[in-house]
């Protein structure tokens, strides 16, 4: 008799559930964004990976890993990142980083 296999299947545990806020930034950032940054490993695509990102004590380009350098990317944009600011509103940017919060 083997030990330590069971035939009793295991599923992993859901998700947490998300709030209102960071399903409608979810929304927003795979229109926008989930081309340019992955979120489900740390490699890069064509922007750094944002897996973890607020888990981290600074962004890649070394600022504070805090909501207002984060707005500041989003809004003014990173080398190759183009800004958003006229693109999304308020309510969205908040969004994403609810979102982002989450990862």
């Amino acid at each position: 008799m083997a030990l330590g296999c069971t035939a009793e299947k295991r599923e992993p545990p859901p998700p947490p559930k998300m709030s209102a806020e960071a399903e409608r930034g979810r929304s927003v950032f795979v229109t926008a964004c989930v081309a340019c940054h992955e979120i489900q490993s740390s490699a890069a695509k064509q922007g750094p990976s944002l897996q973890g990102l607020f888990k981290k004590r600074s962004l890649p380009s070394g600022a504070p890993s805090n909501d207002d350098r984060v707005r500041d990317a989003i809004l003014y944009g990173r080398r190759d990142m183009p800004a958003y600011q006229y693109l999304f509103n308020d309510q969205q940017i908040n969004d994403v980083i609810a979102y982002l919060h989450t990862l």
